[in-house]
């Protein structure tokens, strides 16, 4: 989740710098109002899509897992995973950061729904007329002027001279449908409410529509005196996230600015070509990213799934093949495993000397040494670049020395036959797990 939530705003923040850099002064308004509307949803969609073409531009390493390495007797490593399955189950309720998260968006959607209750609470407390498209409602004694989908909210402090304006101005809201817009955002901050991007989407789209609505209502008005009413006064505007305001004090310069501004230049409506670059290589990154994730996920799956059957069925030290997640021409040879001649055996092989290394070399006494208890985890990863040497060791374990003591049995492992693919010599990388028992 948290990598989805990483990617998201990644995106996110890419489209709105080449909206503010590229796109937000051009008087393209409604290219624009799309623009924003596509790339918010393009960004959640994004890191769930995967081309596979994209997976063959850049080369990866092949990968394999190699079987899982148990030191010490199956029936205390079976019997340390029951216990700890046990205790996972009788232990209730664990926190989460995800948690936070959930709270977060129940609490967002309560002041929501407590905004929007009183929105349609003074709809029907209040006096209300049928006006074209829309529903005028009186607000007494009141100078706010906002819309909420065909209801156009109006104070009855208004001079009549300047309602004409404000309600021509609202209506343009109504008849674009501005509020589905606010609302669709709503719902993102509901969800995403710790993303303050999604609050810079709404905040951009919020001040599109009110160009729009300017752009449209100055047309059936004089343009000298729309000005003038802009910059007559500031309304006491309620602060609604999802309403469109007359008069918002902060953006009444922006608003004068793109009036009197002339229209952009056919030609710069070519600078929305700049989105496809963009996205190919979002694109190009997702299918890789997921195409590691579900190696991943395959590879630690497998073993998660049939851990305990295997600890219960091996016996000390035995380990049993498992299929690589890559096929590839010619696994890597071991030094005394060359007169082999399938892949399957030379895996195996390769398996049983690793073992036999570790089993070997391994100090079983460095988990009391260090104070541990029970079942111990390692996760090794490594490469075998294309002279057959060892490379870039990376080491999950419970205590630093765990690390070290396996890095250092990996580098006892001497230099191997590259593997190749396609006739060529390829760097392969494996997963490795160990799993060893620490007595009470």
């Amino acid at each position: 989740m948290l990598h989805y939530i990483l990617q998201t705003v990644v995106f996110q923040l890419l489209f709105l710098m080449l909206y503010d850099v590229f796109l937000r002064n051009e008087t393209f308004f409604n290219c624009n109002r799309i623009y924003l509307l596509f790339t918010a949803v393009l960004s959640l969609i994004l890191p769930f899509l995967q081309i596979n073409s994209f997976n063959k531009i850049i080369p990866q390493d092949y990968i394999f897992k190699l079987p899982e390495v148990i030191i010490g007797q199956k029936e205390i490593v079976a019997e340390t995973i029951t216990k700890t399955d046990l205790t996972k189950v009788s232990s209730g309720f664990t926190f989460h950061w995800e948690h936070v998260i959930y709270l977060g968006s129940v609490i967002t959607l309560i002041l929501f729904v407590f905004k929007l209750s009183k929105l349609i609470i003074l709809v029907f407390k209040s006096p209300k007329t049928k006006f074209k498209q829309a529903f005028l409602i009186q607000i007494i004694n009141s100078k706010t002027a906002y819309s909420f989908f065909n209801y156009i909210f109006i104070g009855d402090k208004i001079y009549p001279e300047e309602k004409q304006t404000i309600i021509a101005h609202e209506l343009e809201h109504v008849k674009e449908k501005h509020s589905i817009d606010l609302l669709f955002f709503e719902i993102l901050k509901i969800i995403f409410w710790f993303n303050p991007l999604i609050y810079l989407y709404q905040n951009r789209i919020a001040n599109l529509h009110e160009f729009i609505a300017d752009f449209k209502a100055v047309k059936s008005s004089n343009k000298t005196f729309y000005y003038q009413n802009l910059l007559s006064q500031v309304f006491d505007t309620k602060k609604v996230s999802f309403i469109n305001p007359f008069f918002k004090q902060s953006l009444i310069k922006k608003r004068i600015i793109m009036l009197s501004k002339q229209k952009s230049k056919q030609k710069n409506v070519l600078k929305y070509l700049l989105l496809v670059p963009v996205i190919f290589g979002m694109l190009l990154y997702t299918s890789c990213a997921n195409e590691e994730k579900t190696t991943n996920d395959e590879l630690l799956d497998s073993n998660s799934k049939n851990a305990v059957d295997e600890i219960v069925e091996e016996e000390i030290l035995e380990i049993e093949e498992v299929a690589s997640f890559y096929e590839i021409d010619e696994v890597p040879k071991y030094p005394g495993c060359e007169t082999l001649t399938t892949n399957d055996e030379l895996r195996k092989c390769f398996s049983n000397n690793l073992n036999k290394i570790i089993a070997k070399n391994f100090n079983s006494s460095l988990g009391k040494t260090l104070g541990l208890v029970g079942l111990q985890k390692i996760d090794v990863s490594f490469t075998i670049n294309k002279l057959g040497k060892i490379e870039k060791v990376n080491v999950k374990a419970p205590h630093p020395e765990l690390k070290e003591e396996a890095k250092r049995l990996i580098g006892l492992i001497p230099d191997v036959i590259p593997g190749k693919q396609n006739g060529k010599v390829v760097n392969v990388a494996f997963f490795l797990p160990i799993q060893f028992v620490v007595k009470e």
